[in-house]
C-alpha cells in the first residue's frame, strides 16, 4: 500500500468520525428539542382540559365534550382523562378503553407530574387542584409531525454524510497527492543519479521547509558518497602504482639475470635486490590488508588491558634490529608506582607505535626518536619527537591521506600508508593525533588515547 493510499484512508477515517459525531449531535439535539416542545404542548393541553373540566357543572355532558374538542388544540391521537383522588375516571374525551396502572397514579400524586412513553404514545399526567379537591389530568398524544421531521432530518444527514464522505475522499486524495508531489520529484531525481553521474544534485528549491532539509541532507550525503568513490578510485590507482613498481623492478632484475653470466657474486647481489623488493611488496600488501581490515570491522578485535611502556619497548627492540644505528629514547616515570595502561587492541596499537617510531627514525637527521609518556587521569598522551627536515604546511594538510607522501620523502623508502593506518587505529581507540612541526627543526606527533574505549 502506497503512502498516498494510507494517508487518504487515514484522512477519510478521521473525516468520517468527525462527520458522524457532528451528525449525531445534530440529530439528538433536534430529538431532544422535539421531545421538550411536545411535552410543553401536552402540559398546555392538560391545563386547557382542566379548565374545561372544572367548569363542566354549568353545561350538559354532551356539550362539554363538544367544547373540549373545540377549545383544545387537537394533537394526533390526543386523549384526555381526569382521575379523582380515589383513582376513579371522572372524564375522558375518547371511547378508547384505557386502564392506568395504580403505581403510575401513585407516582403522579407523589411527584405532582410525570412524563412517560407507551409505544408511540407520549403520556403526561399532572395534579391540578380545584376548590377543595385535587384531580389527575392525564393527556396523551402521538407526535407524528415531530417524528416525521426527525426521520426527514435523519435521511438528510445520512445522504449528506455520504455525499460529504465522497467529496472528502476526492478532495483528500487530491490534496495528499499535491503534498506528495515534491516527494515524487525527489524519487525521480534520485533514480536518475547513477554511479556514472554522482556529481548530480537534487534541486533544493527556495522553500525552507522539511523537504528542503531532506534534499539538502541527501545532497550532502551524495557529496560524501562522491568523495568516497573518488577516494576509492584514487586508492586503487595509487595501490596499483605502488604494487607495479616493485613488480616491475623484480621482473627487470630477473630478466637481466637470465642474460647475465653465471657469476655467483652477481647472482647473489641480484637475488638480494629481488628479496628486498619482495619484502617491500609484502610489507605494502600487509599494510593494505590491515588498512582495509580496520575499516568497519572493529567488533572482530579483542580488547585487553595493555601496558604501554612494555609495548613501546617491544617495538623499540624490533626496530633497532631492523635499523642499525638508530636510537629510540623513552622518557617516563611511574610517579604512583602503577604502569601506564589502556584498554585497547594490542596488535593494532603495536602497529601504530611501530609506524610512528619508524617514521621518526627515517626523517630524523641523526636517526634518533624521543618518546615520552604523560599519564593523565583518564587518558594517556604519548609524544614522538625527532629533529630533521620537518613537515611543510602544504604536506600537513594531507598527512593522513593514504599514498600521500611529503615533498621531502623522495629518497626515503615507503608507500604513504603508514600514517593513514596509524590514524585509523588511533581513531578506532577513540583517540586523536596532533602534529606539530617546524621545517628543519623539531617535529612532534602527540597521540592521545583514553584509558577505556
Amino acid at each position: 500500500m502506497t503512502i498516498r493510499t494510507r494517508f487518504t484512508l487515514l484522512f477519510l477515517a478521521i473525516f468520517s468520525i468527525l462527520l458522524l459525531v457532528f451528525c449525531l449531535v445534530i440529530y439528538f439535539e433536534s430529538e431532544n428539542h422535539r421531545e421538550q416542545e411536545f411535552r410543553t404542548r401536552l402540559r398546555n393541553e392538560s391545563i386547557t382540559a382542566a379548565a374545561i373540566f372544572f367548569n363542566k357543572e354549568s353545561i350538559s355532558p354532551d356539550l362539554f365534550k363538544i367544547m373540549a374538542q373545540k377549545q383544545m388544540t387537537v394533537l394526533n391521537e390526543e386523549e384526555v382523562r381526569v382521575f379523582d383522588k380515589e383513582g376513579r375516571l371522572r372524564f375522558e374525551n375518547t371511547n378508547h378503553k384505557f386502564k392506568i396502572d395504580s403505581s403510575i397514579l401513585a407516582t403522579v400524586w407523589l411527584e405532582n407530574e410525570l412524563f412517560w412513553n407507551e409505544g408511540d404514545q407520549q403520556m403526561y399526567a399532572t395534579v391540578i387542584p380545584n376548590n377543595e379537591e385535587e384531580f389527575v389530568i392525564l393527556t396523551s398524544a402521538v407526535d407524528k409531525y415531530g417524528i416525521s421531521r426527525q426521520n426527514n432530518l435523519a435521511f438528510i444527514l445520512a445522504s449528506g454524510g455520504v455525499g460529504m464522505l465522497l467529496l472528502g475522499l476526492t478532495l483528500g486524495n487530491y490534496l495528499i497527492g499535491s503534498f506528495l508531489k515534491p516527494i515524487k520529484e525527489i524519487i525521480v531525481g534520485i533514480d536518475k543519479i547513477k554511479e556514472s553521474n554522482l556529481s548530480s544534485r537534487l534541486n533544493e528549491g527556495v522553500e525552507k521547509d522539511e523537504l528542503f532539509q531532506l534534499k539538502m541532507q541527501f545532497n550532502q550525503m551524495l557529496e560524501r558518497l562522491e568523495n568516497a568513490f573518488e577516494s576509492q578510485k584514487a586508492f586503487v590507482s595509487h595501490a596499483s602504482h605502488e604494487l607495479r613498481t616493485p613488480l616491475t623492478s623484480i621482473t627487470g632484475q630477473i630478466q637481466v639475470s637470465l642474460l647475465a653470466n653465471d657469476n655467483p657474486e652477481e647472482l647473489k647481489t641480484m637475488i638480494e635486490s629481488v628479496l628486498e623488493d619482495v619484502q617491500q611488496l609484502n610489507k605494502l600488501a600487509n599494510n593494505l590488508l590491515e588498512l582495509t581490515t580496520i575499516t568497519g570491522n572493529e567488533s572482530k578485535f579483542k580488547v585487553s588491558l595493555i601496558n604501554i611502556v612494555e609495548l613501546i619497548f617491544q617495538g623499540r627492540s624490533d626496530l633497532l634490529i631492523k635499523t642499525p644505528g638508530a636510537l629510540i629514547m623513552l622518557d617516563h616515570e611511574d610517579s604512583d608506582g602503577n604502569p601506564p595502561e589502556v584498554k585497547g587492541i594490542e596488535s593494532l596499537l603495536m602497529i601504530a607505535i611501530l609506524n610512528l617510531m619508524d617514521n621518526g627514525i627515517k626523517y630524523a637527521d641523526n636517526k634518533t626518536v624521543e618518546v615520552s609518556i604523560e599519564d593523565k587521569s583518564s587518558e594517556l598522551a604519548i609524544k614522538f619527537e625527532n629533529t630533521g627536515k620537518g613537515i611543510t604546511p602544504e604536506d600537513m594538510k594531507n598527512i593522513f591521506e593514504p599514498f600521500k607522501r611529503g615533498s621531502n620523502s623522495h629518497k626515503i623508502k615507503g608507500h604513504g600508508i603508514g600514517l593513514s593506518l596509524t590514524n585509523k587505529i588511533i581513531e578506532l581507540h577513540k583517540g586523536k593525533i596532533e602534529v606539530k612541526s617546524t621545517p628543519g627543526k623539531l617535529t612532534s606527533f602527540i597521540v592521545t588515547i583514553p584509558k577505556n574505549i
